[in-house]
């Protein structure tokens, strides 16, 4: 109840057309100002995937030359996951040679993240956000509702085991 919380909080003070994804008591991705909420579904999953991804141990253990800084450090881990170091970057960047993070330790590790939490500031127009959403762990959803597809929103969410609340509160306010 509590992600839940904190999602449908974030996704209100963020720009129309959001939705927010929160595990842990934390918001750890929102999509948001698409044209389309699938879109923010998929973009605020793919920051949390990130954010996770950013604690496997790899990540965590990368050697840092001590005189990288901090923001560079951030920066350098998002390029190391996403495999976007050159030569010369972990030359400058690592005190010792690292063997990149593969596809399928990614995966692997992805799948651990579970449970997460997605509010959306208005209601889903189409089971596709369902769809998009469970294949990034979520498993509970809180919308305003109030769509013409809501049978099928929820039929799909019966198909994947997601709980789904209606808030009947729309926080898309244009």
């Amino acid at each position: 109840l509590l992600d839940l919380i904190v999602a449908t909080i974030t996704a209100k003070y963020t720009q129309s057309n959001s939705v927010c994804v929160a595990v842990g008591g934390q918001a750890v991705g929102v999509g948001a100002g698409q044209q389309n909420r699938v879109d923010c579904v998929k973009l605020a999953s793919r920051k949390a995937r990130l954010w996770h991804a950013r604690q496997h141990p790899k990540v965590l253990g990368l050697p840092f030359n001590a005189s990288v800084k901090r923001p560079e450090r951030v920066n350098a881990r998002v390029n190391f996951i996403n495999n976007e170091l050159t030569s010369s970057d972990h030359a400058a960047l690592f005190a010792q040679p690292v063997d990149a993070l593969l596809p399928a330790e990614q995966d692997e590790w992805a799948g651990q993240l579970t449970g997460m939490a997605l509010s959306s500031d208005a209601f889903f127009p189409f089971s596709d956000n369902v769809f998009q959403a469970q294949k990034y762990g979520v498993k509970y959803i809180v919308t305003p509702g109030g769509s013409v597809q809501d049978d099928d929103v929820i039929a799909a969410c019966n198909e994947f085991g997601l709980a789904m609340a209606f808030s009947g509160l729309r926080l898309f306010h244009h």
